[in-house]
């Protein structure tokens, strides 16, 4: 019977150190993000758009291209209720030229749709070819001739040359730049 108890003694410490980082890492960058992207992918509202969420000392930065303010509020507001978010930063953009809601947008002609599919496999194969840009971290996405870039870049130089190389696609005729410097 002692010989059992000396087999226990380990195991229940060893319970109680991974209770210990796990609540820990709940309150870790890591674990900050995992929780909201969790309360994002169950939500009504937000689940069905790609919105990057990025954690560093408890300031989460939403980021991403989304078709609706009531869904660029809800992730916002997800974000924030979360245990252990110090600050939100908001870099969603809503992409809304003349549609109201989620539904296709009735002005837009397949050309307009046709062109706008163009001016994306353009845009991103720039990217993809410069060795400056690392193309596969950006989502390029356009509607009515606006370029919408979305992701993650190493460098100030990185970003500004994504913008450049989009700005001079032919058929561009802006571009909304939500694109984050991540150092590493």
């Amino acid at each position: 019977m002692r010989r059992l108890a000396r087999v226990r003694a380990p195991f229940g410490m060893a319970l109680l150190a991974i209770a210990l980082v796990a609540s820990a890492c709940a309150h870790s960058d890591v674990g900050i993000t995992t929780k909201v992207k969790a309360k994002m992918a169950v939500d009504d509202v937000v689940r069905g758009y790609t919105i990057e969420v990025a954690t560093e000392r408890g300031v989460v930065t939403l980021t991403g291209n989304i078709d609706s303010e009531e869904a660029k509020a809800r992730a916002l507001s997800l974000a924030k209720s979360t245990s252990g978010v110090v600050e939100v930063k908001d870099m969603i953009a809503v992409k809304r030229p003349g549609g109201d809601g989620d539904a296709p947008d009735p002005g837009r002609t397949v050309g307009v749709t046709i062109d706008d599919a163009d001016t994306t496999i353009r845009v991103k194969s720039r990217l993809l070819e410069d060795p400056l840009v690392k193309g596969l971290r950006i989502d390029v996405d356009t509607r009515d001739g606006v370029v919408y870039l979305t992701g993650t870049v190493r460098s100030e130089d990185e970003k500004k040359q994504a913008i450049k190389l989009a700005r001079e696609t032919q058929g561009v005729k802006d571009v909304q730049a939500n694109l984050t410097v991540q150092n590493g």
